[in-house]
């Protein structure tokens, strides 16, 4: 049977603190007491193990939520679990000591307790819930205990201040960003056992330089180290089953799948090996000392912001072979001047090129379907572009924010023109069609004020305007440059 009440303790208070009054809102169940909720505490305060003859064995969820007043708490032995957001936002919380016999700490228990140095993780402890420490940028030291088995996604994410860690082989498995933006973390120890690491968990951890792999591990994540601009080599130790390293750089076991190049290696130039058939998610990521790369044909798909923020690559070279690009493949590429994708390429995955504000001339060769939305986002330096007959559509805000953009030509396979595609190409001048009027969004061209279309002699659907804009003949001059456009 559950039941709510409110126990007024008198609680000492830290020495240079009166004491205060303290109000404990609980619920009993099953003769055990949960603390729910708290009024006029400050300072330090000692969780108390036993409220009118019952044993406090839970602290619940929000219990002590955003207590800015809360400086240092003491939780007594009988505790077993700790709550989502029990001390969430207590900013000024510098000490919680975990004692022997808590089992859960829940999600987002500590989220944001910005002055907390420390946390010793108790070995009753099994699982550290999703965010259960995020955004503790006070804290530098945590210890986690041998029998461990998880570590929630996010549960460290933004722990500024912490340097070191050591993940014990009890832990399966740690979460998506478990330790994403540490900063200062220098030293980290993922001990043999751990079979599991998540999704971009050490992503942006820009001290790490160096990281080996034990040979338990069976699973790492996309992205899992992108953006540690410091870290000049990825170890695996060679009796891993499933992944292996050459000069600093992760692959799977057999090299067919490039999985992370680490963001730290000095040189600036880099050749996919040919035995490599798929380059990862998020693989270069943030590659800052990466100039130039060359894609070997043997390459069939590169993945998702494979070189996003790679900020100093300026020559890509992409072999016939390669058959997709994933999305935000060179998100923010911001020197990369120029590009050829082969005709082998089908498929271009949205947000591309979004951000490349250097590239100045694209060259498409017939093959790609579709120009999907953003993926020409923010290109502010291109003056020209022309899509291939292949080309079917022209997704919404494809080549929004192109400042510089002055002609396009549109080959004749494109059907539909989406929603805002060329808005604010505010020099845009000429759009010429090669083939019959396509479907298009009345805002397609929004905010282009001086834009002209112009249409091939007898092709189809046509009238005197489109999408609001005057429409032409265009006369194609002969030799065309890109015979691609008029397959």
């Amino acid at each position: 049977m559950k039941n709510i009440r409110v126990i007024t303790l008198i609680l000492l208070a830290s020495i240079a603190t009166p004491t205060v009054q303290a109000q404990f809102t609980c619920a009993t169940n099953s003769g055990a007491i949960t603390i729910t909720g708290c009024s006029g505490l400050g300072g330090s305060v000692i969780v108390p193990a036993t409220l009118g003859g019952l044993g406090v064995t839970r602290i619940g969820k929000n219990a002590f939520y955003n207590r800015a007043d809360l400086t240092s708490v003491i939780i007594p032995a009988g505790i077993v679990n700790i709550g989502a957001y029990a001390f969430k936002d207590c900013s000024k919380l510098t000490n919680a000591a975990l004692p022997n016999g808590v089992t859960t700490l829940g999600e987002a228990a500590f989220e944001n307790c910005a002055s907390l140095t420390s946390a010793t993780i108790p070995a009753t402890v099994a699982n550290i819930g999703e965010l259960a420490f995020s955004g503790c940028t006070g804290l530098t030291n945590v210890a986690m205990p041998d029998g461990l088995a998880s570590v929630g996604m996010d549960a460290f994410f933004g722990c500024s201040s912490l340097t070191a860690v050591a993940i014990p082989g009890s832990v399966k498995r740690f979460g998506g960003y478990a330790f994403k933006d540490c900063i200062k973390l220098t030293n980290l120890t993922i001990v043999s056992g751990v079979t599991s690491i998540g999704f971009a968990a050490f992503q942006s951890c820009g001290s790490l330089t160096r990281v080996t792999i034990p040979g338990s591990v069976t699973n790492i994540g996309p992205a899992a180290f992108s953006d540690c601009t410091n870290l000049a080599a990825l170890d695996v130790d060679p009796r891993n089953a499933m992944y292996s390293s050459i000069h600093g750089v992760l692959f799977n076991k057999s090299q067919s799948r490039l999985l992370q190049h680490s963001p730290g290696i000095r040189a600036g130039s880099y050749a996919v090996p040919g035995s490599v058939t798929s380059i990862g998610d998020g693989a270069f990521g943030g590659c800052q000392n990466l100039t130039n790369i060359t894609i070997p044909g043997s390459v069939t798909h590169v993945g998702d912001e494979a070189f996003a923020d790679c900020s100093n690559l300026t020559s890509v070279t992409i072999t016939d072979g390669v058959a997709s690009l994933g999305e935000g493949t060179f998100w923010h590429c911001s020197r990369l001047a120029s590009i050829g994708i082969p005709g082998s390429v089908t498929n271009l995955g949205a947000y591309a090129f979004n951000g490349c504000s250097g590239l100045t001339n694209v060259a498409i060769t017939y093959g790609i379907a579709a120009i999907p939305h953003d993926s020409f986002n923010d290109c502010g330096s291109l003056a020209g572009i022309g899509l291939p007959g292949s080309v079917t559509s022209i997704g919404q805000d494809a080549f929004y924010g192109c400042s510089n953009l002055t002609h396009v030509v549109v080959g004749r396979g494109v059907t539909n023109i989406e929603a805002f595609a060329f808005e604010d190409c505010s020099r845009l001048e000429q759009v010429r069609f090669v083939g019959n009027a396509p479907s298009v969004s009345s805002s397609a061209f929004f905010s282009d004020t001086d834009v002209r279309i112009s249409c091939v002699r007898a092709t189809r659907g046509w009238s005197n305007s489109f999408a609001g804009r005057p429409v032409g003949i265009w006369i194609p001059e002969v030799p065309w440059s890109n015979p691609d456009i008029f397959k």
